[in-house]
């Protein structure tokens, strides 16, 4: 607020622009920290979440990463950890990551978190704490609009058929399966993957490494519990093979072989998907992209279930943190 202000933070203090994000701002000449916010600001995401699929709070203080963590749990859902995990992440704080730890020269393509299993959080949370000098943006895409933008046919049949995801632990190619799931033990790696449904097969490499392969049938299309609505919502397009180039791929088939490359996804029998519902998957998801520049500072909330994410390519240091809450998992 400002200098000369003693009362409590209204809704006229604050700007609203509608659109995916709802992009939520202090007024010219109002200073707001995020926790002076937060009660106003939990009856916007209360409104306009479900509704948008986003919201982006921009132009209000954010002192610490504690202080990103303190509203990301403020909205009453205990914050969870990530479990699973596809890509390398270091714990920041508490229940706060870093965003995938992957070279500023790669992009990530758009997905929904944890959508390559069958239990993800509903709610997630990215801070900016430092924006890149250049590039770095965190584009996002409408779910629901990527199920309807899709051909009929191609959903359907990947709606009955569902999807199959093959992750090779190890080889110095992917991320340990120490790391992934959060335990040295290969009993509890098998306990884990039987609560989930995941089968497991373990291996010796070449040098004597205990290396594991993991299969997971999981939904390629959900409805969301909430607003009923249904939305694409698997990362078919990230695991499959063909998201690597050329050279890539054929590095990888000739050190470990085409079995072992560490991810993969069919469709659930173990059908190989088809180049050319890759390609519109790809295209679809592509027109479906909206991007904006990351300020420092800023806080995307997401539904998950409605709003895909990815990454762009940037340069010099860029810091992204993220949070994540309302762990579900669909009635099979």
């Amino acid at each position: 607020m400002s200098a000369l202000s003693v009362t409590a933070p209204a809704l006229a203090d604050l700007r609203i622009e509608p659109g995916l994000p709802v992009v939520v701002s202090p007024r010219a000449g109002v200073d707001l920290s995020l926790a002076d916010a937060a009660p106003l600001l939990h009856s916007i995401v209360a409104e306009s979440l479900e509704r948008a699929g986003g919201v982006r709070f921009t132009g209000f203080r954010v002192e610490s990463i504690e202080a990103f963590q303190q509203f990301a749990a403020s909205f009453g859902d205990p914050l969870i950890g990530y479990e699973f995990a596809s890509t390398p992440r270091s714990q920041v704080e508490g229940a706060v990551y870093t965003s995938t730890e992957y070279p500023p020269h790669r992009s990530i393509p758009l997905h929904n978190e944890q959508s390559y299993t069958r239990e993800w959080p509903m709610r997630i949370w990215f801070h900016c704490a430092l924006a890149a000098r250049a590039g770095g943006a965190t584009p996002i895409a409408d779910s629901r609009a990527v199920y309807r933008a899709l051909g009929p046919a191609l959903v359907e049949r990947f709606a009955k058929r569902e999807l199959l995801y093959v992750r090779n632990f190890g080889q110095g190619l992917d991320l340990p399966w120490q790391n992934a799931f959060g335990t040295d033990d290969p009993r509890e790696v098998e306990r884990i993957c039987a609560a989930r449904g995941i089968a497991c097969a373990w291996r010796d490499s070449d040098d004597g490494e205990l290396l594991l392969r993991t299969e997971e049938r999981c939904q390629a299309v959900a409805r969301h519990p909430r607003t009923g609505d249904m939305v694409w919502f698997n990362q078919a397009n990230l695991f499959h093979l063909s998201a690597l180039d050329d050279d890539m791929q054929e590095a990888l088939v000739d050190a470990v072989g085409l079995e072992n490359v560490p991810r993969n996804v069919f469709y659930g029998d173990g059908a190989p998907l088809e180049a050319d519902a890759l390609a519109e998957i790809r295209a679809v998801l592509d027109e479906k992209r909206i991007a904006f520049p990351w300020l420092t500072g800023d806080v995307l909330m997401l539904d998950n279930m409605l709003t895909a994410h990815a990454r762009d390519p940037f340069e010099g240091p860029r810091r992204v943190v993220v949070a994540m809450a309302q762990s579900y998992r669909e009635a099979r």
